[in-house]
């Protein structure tokens, strides 16, 4: 690796539309750089789709950690790193989102005295429980360049007294490969190839408060399943959390169709040709803000606030679900929404001239 070059670590299916807007505009700025997939994310739906679809260069090592415990997936993904940082150093680590992978990367570049920059900086649900909080804060607490997506992220970072001169509000890189991408999304051709009818709900469910107890998804069936008697639901099952939802009686509805992960162009087709969204993702909450698409998300906090202040999320229960899908298709779609700030497909950009400005 050139002593002056960008490391990039990438490992799970969220990571891959943030990282496509950066890479892309730091080519155009001449930094050189690299791409490490450490393979949280390891099959063909759940990650090298990403690469092929939004264009990303191959990476140039995959650590192929696979699943496992976080702290397993964790310490795998720091060995790996760690003998590459050190046999050849990079000049920046750029790491991004709240996924285990993120963290791994970002504790071994700071502890080797190598700069950290993080992309969607300052995010915050405040609930401990979520494995992904604890990343989120870590993270940013080593980070030397922080990108945040939204105004409150900058709130948050001062409130945790990290040093403002080292906070960029950039925008939102996921939504520039949204916005690159929307004459690629196929409605037409997604509902055509899984045979749904005008109408219907898509549901992405793998948050451990939501799957990973036999109790709670025994709960969560029967909210999809009171979901299913309104619309046909189309549920995109991650590994995560499938023998417990299956094992509480997922598929015993005739309206409720699991189908296996679907690639990036696939699910935001299906996500925007969508009467309501069900989720528990962060993603798919500011995916759906920009598609004007209705979403009900299945948790008790977000970390994406703005997609509730400035979109069309709202949070639900599963006793409030059936109530909250009836009354979002008797209101439709919000003709005119407010868009997050600097969310306009720039952001990748604005992250490349401060990456680029700070290497100089």
């Amino acid at each position: 690796m050139p002593a002056d070059a960008v490391l990039h670590v990438a490992g799970a299916r969220p990571n891959f539309p943030k990282a496509a807007p950066v890479i892309r505009a730091l080519d155009r700025h001449g930094v050189r750089q690299r791409l490490v997939h450490t393979g949280q994310h390891y099959d063909d739906r759940m990650s090298e789709v990403f690469f092929r679809q939004l264009r990303l260069p191959e990476p140039d090592l995959n650590l192929g950690v696979g699943s496992g415990s976080h702290a397993s997936q964790t310490a795998a993904v720091m060995t790996g790193l760690e003998e590459l940082m050190v046999a050849d150093r990079p000049a920046l680590t750029v790491v991004y989102g709240d996924v285990n992978s993120a963290l791994a990367a970002a504790l071994v570049a700071a502890k080797l005295g190598i700069p950290v920059a993080h992309v969607e900086a300052g995010l915050r649900s405040f609930d401990r429980s979520m494995p992904e909080e604890i990343n989120r804060v870590v993270v940013d607490h080593v980070s030397d360049l922080l990108f945040a997506t939204s105004p409150d992220a900058l709130a948050h970072l001062e409130t945790e007294g990290i040093a403002t001169e080292k906070v960029h509000l950039v925008g939102n890189p996921m939504i520039d490969t949204l916005l690159a991408n929307l004459d690629r999304f196929d409605v037409a051709g997604i509902r055509a190839a899984l045979a749904l009818p005008e109408r219907y709900v898509v549901a992405t469910l793998h948050r451990p408060g939501n799957v990973d107890d036999a109790a709670d998804a025994v709960g969560l069936v029967k909210a999809m399943h009171s979901v299913a008697d309104h619309l046909p639901v189309v549920l995109p099952l991650h590994p995560r959390g499938r023998r417990h939802l299956e094992n509480a009686g997922l598929l015993s509805h005739r309206a409720m169709r699991v189908i296996e992960p679907l690639g990036y162009l696939e699910f935001v087709s299906l996500v925007r040709g969508a009467a309501v969204v069900v989720t528990d993702s962060g993603g798919v909450q500011e995916e759906t803000t920009m598609l004007g698409v209705p979403c009900l998300t299945l948790r008790p906090n977000t970390e994406r606030p703005i997609t509730i202040t400035h979109g069309t999320n709202r949070l639900v229960t599963r006793s409030t679900l059936a109530e909250a899908v009836a009354s979002t298709l008797a209101t439709g779609r919000l003709a005119v929404r407010a868009t997050p700030p600097l969310w306009d497909g720039a952001a990748g950009e604005r992250i490349a001239r401060i990456i680029a400005a700070t290497l100089r």
